[in-house]
């Protein structure tokens, strides 16, 4: 009798041990009807939910099949886990940021299928960092650098006395093709900066209505001049490109530095080694930002990078190059953001240039303007500049002389 007492009171005891526990008293099974509060998760899974699930005991799952998104079930936006309770697919968010989702729109064309792209985050960090750091030194640099030379140098000046005979040098066709690029660039130029810039040293100073204001009309005066450009880059490539084929009197002129460095004076055919590579500079600069440019114009129509990136990787090219495989399918936002970038690069390099051509032909060169002026140059000029040129003009004009001279009169 004694002995029956004693294991009731052990099982007694070991029982009441067990419902103690925490962790063991979660093993028995609750009341289907007890209702578990998960307002602190938003209706998701608790750590009671999980360590019961590890004793293998029975849960309730409706609160996971009908949890399918109920904004007002979810914690407030002050609480640690905020938003949670409405709708969420992870793996849909995925192929949405990385545009592999299966997506249909009924209007907007291929761009409205693009919901997340964060490529634009670093184009932008691109734009406000490094292209606005480094394209602004490269133009301060550019003309302190013309600084230091012109009060080094000074002028370069006509050796002698002007002859007062002049010769053409650039027919007014010539002329208008040249001041339509140059001035068209210009404006280009001076829009696109305010563009880059204008937040930065307009809006703090003239209000960003100022501001608006203006880069709105300069983003009209880009688009409509773009063309003026286009067009005169195509008339001094016609007119001018069989000039500026590299020869060896190029190598003269570069082993002399043109006559700027130095007292000598290379001969020359109508355009120099200098103005050769300004030549080309242009016509390669100018025409890749004409096309990056008219891409912008007109969005996702004109997609370049997929088709070079593809051309670059079929040939090895980016291999060579270290870059690997460049990416082909490109979103049209990431075409968009890649022409900007390309096209203020090249933009800023070009501007560099021309500075340096302006100055050249300025106050670097004491009779420089005036073949872009009038069209005519001093004689003196020539010989000293462009002297094979100034000889086959002679040669020309004595030629035309001798020719009408032997014609009889009627």
């Amino acid at each position: 009798m004694l002995r029956l007492a004693f294991l009731s009171l052990l099982q007694l005891t070991l029982c009441f041990f067990l419902m103690s526990d925490p962790v063991i008293a979660q093993a028995v099974p609750a009341d289907a009807n007890t209702a578990v509060d998960r307002s602190a998760t938003g209706g998701a899974q608790t750590l009671d939910d999980i360590l019961a699930r590890q004793q293998q005991q029975k849960l309730d799952e409706r609160f996971r099949q009908e949890n399918i998104g109920n904004p007002e079930a979810a914690a407030a936006l002050s609480e640690q886990l905020g938003t949670l309770g409405g709708v969420s697919d992870s793996e849909l968010w995925r192929q949405l940021r990385y545009d592999s989702a299966q997506i249909s729109v009924s209007s907007g064309g291929e761009v409205a299928k693009v919901l997340v792209q964060d490529g634009g985050m670093r184009w932008l960090e691109f734009r406000a960092g490094p292209l606005r750091q480094y394209g602004g030194w490269l133009l301060l640099g550019t003309i302190a650098a013309l600084g230091v030379f012109f009060l080094l140098r000074g002028r370069i000046r006509i050796d002698g006395e002007k002859t007062g005979r002049t010769v053409t040098r650039f027919k007014s066709i010539e002329r208008f093709g040249h001041w339509l690029l140059a001035g068209s660039f210009i404006v280009l130029g001076i829009t696109g900066i305010l563009s880059l810039f204008g937040r930065l040293f307009i809006a703090p100073y003239l209000g960003k209505v100022a501001n608006a204001t203006l880069l709105d009309l300069s983003k009209w005066l880009h688009n409509v001049v773009a063309w003026g450009f286009i067009a005169g880059l195509v008339m001094i490539f016609v007119m001018w490109a069989v000039h500026n084929i590299p020869n060896r009197t190029d190598l003269t002129w570069l082993r002399q530095f043109g006559g700027i460095i130095g007292s000598a004076h290379p001969p020359a055919k109508k355009f120099n080694a200098g103005q050769k590579l300004i030549f080309w500079s242009v016509v390669v600069f100018g025409t890749s930002i004409s096309l990056s440019g008219v891409s912008l114009l007109f969005p996702y129509e004109l997609p370049l990078f997929a088709k070079t990136f593809g051309f670059l990787n079929t040939t090895g090219l980016s291999e060579l190059l270290g870059l690997g495989q460049l990416p082909v399918a490109l979103a049209p936002q990431e075409e968009m953001q890649l022409a900007q970038a390309w096209h203020a690069i090249l933009a800023f390099v070009l501007m560099a240039i021309i500075i340096a051509h302006i100055y050249i032909g300025s106050v670097g060169m004491e009779g420089a303007y005036d073949a872009m002026g009038s069209g005519e140059v001093d004689e003196a000029w020539a010989k000293q500049h462009h002297s094979i040129w100034l000889q086959e003009m002679q040669d020309k004009q004595t030629e035309a002389s001798e020719d009408s001279a032997a014609t009889p009169a009627e």
